[in-house]
């Protein structure tokens, strides 16, 4: 860690399977959108998670971070560990008056190549995290800064925008929101998204075109 704090508090998961980030990339070439529908609308973040950094998508696998409010230790600490095309997944408890996320994590987030972020909770620095081109998702937006002190967990399974992530799962991000894919139905998933891609520009074929 860049910061100097007990991490006594923290509690970690064992290492995980990370999928192959090939197939995650296939999927992102569609909308989230198509991929919820193409997974029977399930699995999509609840629409108060909005993407703050407005044109970034984000594609890659589910890093989960649970925190408490308005403290960032776990979110420091989770960094030592992150691979490339990690996406920090935070359950911040939905809270919006404390940020727990800004500029200078984003900058390690950069660094360690970690493909976005994702925090029910609230964020602050948005000018610099857009400039720097890193895929943010939160639930708010506070220039209040956060607590260092934990507790938190890294790597178990959380609860984010209403829905349960774990470790290694895909998650895809764009304007319209977050949807998540577990990881042992990517595959699968890619295959309904296409077919459902197909499905619908055979409707539009079937629209009039104006004279």
């Amino acid at each position: 860690m860049i910061i100097t704090a007990p991490t006594e508090s923290l509690h970690f998961s064992p290492q995980w399977e990370r999928p192959d980030l090939h197939g995650v990339r296939q999927l992102a070439q569609f909308p989230v959108a198509l991929i919820g529908d193409a997974q029977g609308r399930m699995g999509v973040m609840h629409s108060a998670l909005r993407s703050v950094t407005p044109g970034l998508k984000m594609a890659g696998t589910v890093l989960p971070i649970n925190t408490r409010e308005g403290d960032n230790l776990a979110i420091h600490r989770a960094l030592d560990d992150a691979r490339e095309g990690d996406v920090l997944v935070i359950n911040a408890n939905s809270d919006t008056g404390r940020a727990c996320f800004g500029d200078i994590l984003g900058e390690i987030c950069i660094n360690r190549g970690i493909a976005g972020v994702v925090i029910d909770g609230a964020t602050r620095d948005i000018d610099e995290l857009l400039a720097m081109g890193l895929p943010v998702f939160a639930r708010g937006i506070s220039p209040a800064g956060p607590f260092k002190y934990g507790p938190g967990t890294i790597g178990a399974p959380v609860a984010c925008g209403n829905v349960v992530c774990h470790p290694g799962d895909a998650i895809l991000g764009d304007n319209d929101g977050i949807v998540v894919v577990p990881q042992g139905r990517i595959a699968a998933a890619l295959e309904r998204t296409a077919a459902q891609a197909n499905s619908e520009d055979y409707m539009r074929a079937l629209i009039p075109s104006r004279a």
